[in-house]
């Protein structure tokens, strides 16, 4: 077994992998960048090298500077992780030309899987069930319009060479081809290198059910049963579970059986997963290989019980596959959920900023939680902006999507915005729990995840306003203590003044709706008066993050999380946000629209200025297009008009709120 390991990967996959290695013995070397020199993964290894600058192009897209890293720290392998560097077959083979062993496959295999196009000839060849379409190498526009029509719509054009949902287009109709065939181009030939395109049969109402295979250089080759991936928003995997809910144990059976049949294709070994698009009539179809690690593996580990890494390690180090296929175990059932910095009111662009807060449920053997960072670190613009996945297990489905929603209810992210709101509205709807949901349900229903309208109910005012107060009394005693005086009745926090009662004002803003909140008592014993209601608490007790209390006579319990800038409130389905509102600060007035501004939505870099000074655009017409963490985004004019400047160019980094086009206050547009 390997003494020393370099893992060419940054955040959650690199400090998973250091876990796993850290108990088998083996010594880590860890890489990272100049926006990473405080990461998680370079605090956890036994050692860190500097490999350039933020951007992956300067840093972890490296082969050069992560194989001189691995000889001057005598690493003796490589773990790629997943992303990168993980699929390059130069680099893989730079790393066994350099005498020592790339945690993966080989390059051989990496480089029949490197062309979808390729793969998917390969695998008709043998047997595998494919998708009708076109994977030829002419691209002409002319051709590739054609094929589209004999393939018919919709259908789906995907970069050749992509993956993680980039490159990929839903086309319905011809009149939609040659711009979506523009941009998918263009897409692929940025995040790729590389702007061929294959065309496919769109299958309508999918599931995404793919098998995690695993082989040695014995010329072992087993699966290790499937995940569902079907939650999915462009393209991108929102939820992940084992064992699919869809498949029965002969189609499971056929599936693993064919999943097997394409990894020896390749001659494949070490972990892999062959990704399967399923019709609703139970119909199978290969889409892809991923010759690398998933995001999604500790779905597999919590049914399973087995360490995939630990199997990548030792299958790298030379080992047979500790266990065959019939020994396989599948216990219970386990769902996965991404948290991510990202902004679900606004289209979920990516978000960027430090964590003030970051709770997340504590680790148990039916919770799992996989992270690279920890409250007070920075998620950036130049990377995923994953934060966390959560991973919980139980006997079955039901009690897997319970554990989920108790998991959720104990996270807190406070600074970027993050989608944990909309996670938990998407575990409980209908559609997941009643296992109905297919890889495009989430883009055809855009509204069906949207936060309630309803106003908060009185009892989580109330809850919102105690949590408040307890808080300031606790910091009041905490300074009071450090005093020359700590029971003087001038250290008290609840509003004491001589010779009459005391009473605090609270304004804790939900949405649009500021509550005004007049309080008396101390101690947990409330009387409040908002809204023209009056409200006796009584009881209350905040114990780390649980709120004990009784309203009116009614005892209740709530998480929440309080800060100096706001109160969570969570009632067991709903997490209530309430910001806290200086009691002389005005109503913010309401945001102006239509000025003729076009901002950047976020910090990024422009990739594509189609707009010129002096052009007469109409509302909607694409200006520009922006790449920021790892999505394209194409900015559109905000009302007719003419253009009166542009102010960024191509290969421009801009940062957020960046004024990028100006349209004249035209007299028309008035």
């Amino acid at each position: 077994m390997f003494e020393k390991i370099l893992i060419a990967n940054r955040g959650e996959i690199a400090c998973r992998v250091i876990r796993t290695a850290r108990r088998m013995g083996i010594r880590t070397v860890a890489v990272y960048s100049q926006a990473d020199a405080d990461a998680q993964h370079v605090r956890l290894a036994d050692e860190a090298w500097p490999i350039g600058g933020p951007r992956p192009q300067d840093s972890y897209l490296r082969a050069d500077a992560i194989l001189e890293v691995a000889r001057r720290s005598g690493a003796q392998a490589i773990h790629p992780g997943y992303g990168f560097l993980s699929e390059n077959a130069d680099f893989a083979e730079a790393v066994e030309a350099a005498g020592i062993t790339f945690i993966g496959p080989r390059a051989a295999s990496m480089r029949k899987l490197g062309s979808k196009a390729g793969a998917k000839d390969l695998m008709q060849a043998a047997g595998v069930p494919v998708v009708p379409g076109y994977a030829g190498e002419d691209q002409s526009p002319q051709l590739l319009a054609r094929e589209a029509g004999r393939i018919g719509f919709p259908l789906m054009i995907k970069a050749a060479h992509g993956g993680g949902g980039k490159g990929m287009r839903i086309v319905h109709d011809a009149d939609g081809f040659g711009a979506a065939l523009e941009s998918c181009q263009r897409e692929a030939a940025n995040a790729f290198g590389n702007d061929r395109v294959l065309l496919e049969r769109y299958i309508a109402s999918p599931r995404h059910i793919e098998i995690q295979v695993f082989g040695d250089t014995h010329g072992n080759l087993i699966h290790l049963n499937e995940r569902e991936c079907s939650a999915q928003r462009r393209y991108q995997k929102v939820l992940e579970e084992s064992p699919s809910p869809f498949l029965t144990p002969e189609s499971r059976r056929r599936m693993g059986e064919a999943a097997v049949t394409a990894a020896a294709a390749i001659d494949y070994v070490n972990a892999g997963t062959v990704e399967f698009i399923v019709a609703p009539s139970g119909e199978f179809w290969f889409m892809e290989i991923n010759a690398r690690l998933q995001v999604e593996h500790p779905v597999t580990e919590m049914v399973t019980g087995l360490d995939l890494v630990e199997w990548q390690l030792r299958v790298a180090a030379g080992e047979s596959l500790p266990l065959g296929q019939d020994a396989i175990p599948q216990q219970g059932h386990a769902i996965e959920a991404r948290l991510y910095a990202e902004d679900p009111d606004a289209g979920f662009l990516p978000a960027s900023g430090r964590l003030e807060r970051l709770s997340l449920p504590a680790p148990s053997s039916n919770v799992r939680v996989d992270s690279g960072v920890v409250e007070g670190d920075t998620v950036t613009i130049f990377y995923d902006p994953m934060i966390a996945k959560l991973i919980v297990h139980a006997d079955d489905r039901a009690g897997a999507l319970a554990r989920m929603r108790e998991a959720l209810a104990a996270s807190t992210i406070a600074g970027p915005k993050s989608n944990i709101g909309f996670l938990e509205r998407l575990v409980r709807h209908p559609m997941v729990t009643a296992a109905s949901i297919d890889t495009s349900w989430l883009d055809r229903n855009p509204d069906a995840l949207l936060p309630s309208t309803e106003p908060p109910a009185p009892a989580a005012i109330a809850a919102a306003a105690v949590t408040a107060l307890l808080r300031q009394e606790r910091d009041r005693q905490q300074a009071a203590l450090a005093t020359a005086e700590p029971h003087s009745p001038w250290a008290r926090a609840d509003g004491w003044r001589l010779g009459q009662a005391g009473e605090r004002q609270l304004r804790l803003q939900h949405g649009t709706l500021c509550h005004e909140i007049q309080a008396s008592g101390s101690d947990g014993r409330y009387q409040l008066r908002s809204d023209g209601h009056t409200l006796l608490v009584e009881g209350a007790h905040l114990q780390e993050a649980l709120l004990s209390l009784r309203v009116d006579g009614e005892a209740r319990r709530f998480r929440v999380d309080a800060t100096a800038q706001q109160v969570v409130v969570h009632d067991g389905t709903r997490r209530l946000a309430f910001e806290h509102v200086p009691a002389f600060q005005p109503d913010a007035a309401a945001e102006t629209t239509g000025d003729g501004r076009v901002v950047a939505p976020m910090p990024g870099r422009v990739v594509l200025v189609k707009a010129t000074a002096g052009d007469t655009v109409a509302e909607g017409d694409e200006l520009l297009v922006m790449e920021a963490m790892k999505m394209e985004l194409t900015l559109r004019a905000p009302r007719d008009g003419t253009v009166e400047e542009v102010r960024a160019a191509a290969g421009d980094f801009v940062g957020a709120d960046a004024v990028l086009v100006t349209l004249a206050h035209d007299a028309e547009a008035n």
